[in-house]
């Protein structure tokens, strides 16, 4: 038996890695903990077609919010808000674009940006405000507007005193108090006028720490955003530059938008990227990984990764595509190129060749075997091993001759307790594609 270790009692479908939802497009996630729960609000791509949306732009009717308690499974409480319920909305304008939501008082305040009636295409956007006693709704929308703000991309902040705070974003960075009844501004709206002057700046998300306000945002510096922060010690600011959060996407999506929140001792960065969608980048997907500051307060660079947060558990479809680190001799494609949200597959074509995947946690009931799904195998022979690509044998799989998508159970050499990176190596050289693997 491998060496053992604490169990975390995961009980749902393991979807902890990135991006977090596959099931439909979404964007722009703010991510909110409430009590013990991490609750992320996303914007919701969906492709415009004739008569509904802009063709070729961002296309956007409704919002769903998702929570989870482990951020490995992730629940999607459905529709929370629609622009045909938005009394003041143009129910035709697609453009309910990044929101947020904060607690206060025994409420949950949704905070979204649309088109108002009668505006029309590009006279600007406005920002409401819809509530509920619940942090999924139902959502009540207010009857108007939030009067004096006109912009995108709104992100409140309720300081230690108690004061308020609306941030929001047009050409640039925008921020005013709050009333109590956090429907109203209390002062003058200002711009926040100390960051980088070139370039596009907007999705502002501030989060306080340890004394220390760091206002983060997207800029376009060159051609696409990268996520900055600049800091102050007052919510309003003066603000000064620090630094880069994550740099531009490889994939070159053009947009980014972050939140930034701690849950059970660890930071976390939510961003998105346009995974299930590589050549449209107006069908984006939201991302998450850890975050972790340096001992002068300063926040270090996040590269993005596939593994995502969370644990995954062992008796659950372990996406092992989604990896932590690969070698030579392994490419990642879709399952189907024709439909992109049945995920990814791994390819192994080299003798050695091996995919790392952290975090698999298994039940105090010892697995007795493994599954996997498996395709164009002449042969091939791979070997599952814990936490080094030579550490101990957990199974050695004997894929046959395979030319269509096929299921291969075999028995453990060794039962793992505990938390293990995985190993899978490909022993022989002869190729072949995987898409999950799964202990029983």
């Amino acid at each position: 038996m491998l060496f053992g270790g604490l169990i975390s009692f995961l009980t749902h479908e393991a979807k902890s890695q990135n991006p977090l939802i596959v099931n439909q497009f979404t964007a722009d996630p703010s991510a909110r903990v409430f009590g013990n729960t991490m609750y992320v609000y996303p914007s919701h791509d969906i492709l415009a077609s004739p008569g509904h949306g802009r063709i070729g732009w961002f296309c956007m009717a409704d919002y769903h919010v998702f929570s989870s308690v482990n951020l490995t499974d992730w629940k999607d409480h459905g529709v929370i808000l629609s622009q045909q319920k938005v009394p003041w909305a143009d129910s035709a304008a697609y453009s309910m674009w990044a929101p947020d939501c904060i607690y206060r008082n025994g409420k949950y305040f949704f905070y979204f940006p649309t088109i108002a009636k009668g505006q029309g295409k590009g006279k600007g956007f406005t920002i409401g405000v819809a509530v509920a006693t619940k942090p999924y709704g139902p959502f009540i929308p207010q009857q108007e507007p939030i009067k004096g703000v006109h912009g995108i991309d709104p992100n409140v902040f309720i300081d230690k005193d108690g004061q308020a705070y609306l941030y929001w974003a047009q050409g640039a960075i925008y921020a005013a108090k709050l009333k109590d009844n956090m429907l109203e501004l209390a002062t003058e709206p200002q711009i926040l006028s100390d960051l980088p002057n070139k370039g596009l700046k907007e999705g502002p998300y501030l989060f306080e720490r340890k004394g220390i306000y760091y206002l983060t945002y997207p800029h376009v510096e060159n051609k696409i955003e990268r996520l900055e922060y600049a800091v102050a010690n007052n919510p309003l600011g003066p603000f000064k530059f620090k630094g880069v959060i994550m740099d531009e996407s490889t994939s070159e999506c053009w947009t980014n938008h972050q939140s930034i929140v701690e849950f059970k001792k660890q930071w976390y960065l939510f961003y998105h990227d346009n995974d299930l969608s590589p050549h449209f980048d107006k069908n984006r997907s939201i991302r998450a990984d850890s975050l972790f500051f340096n001992q002068d307060g300063t926040i270090r660079e996040v590269i993005p990764t596939l593994r995502g947060i969370g644990i995954s558990l062992a008796t659950k479809e372990i996406q092992i595509d989604r990896y932590s680190a690969i070698s030579n001799g392994v490419s990642v494609d879709f399952v189907d190129s024709l439909d992109r949200m049945k995920g990814w597959k791994v390819t192994l074509d080299k003798h050695n060749a091996w995919i790392r995947y952290n975090k698999v946690s298994f039940e105090t009931t010892k697995p007795k075997y493994m599954s996997v799904r498996a395709n164009f195998s002449n042969g091939s022979i791979l070997e599952i091993h814990a936490d080094s690509s030579n550490g101990p044998l957990i199974s050695c799989v004997e894929l046959g001759k395979l030319n269509a998508w096929s299921l291969i159970k075999t028995r453990l050499t060794n039962s793992p307790v505990g938390i293990h990176d995985l190993f899978i190596v490909l022993k022989n050289g002869n190729p072949c594609e995987l898409d999950w693997i799964r202990f029983e």
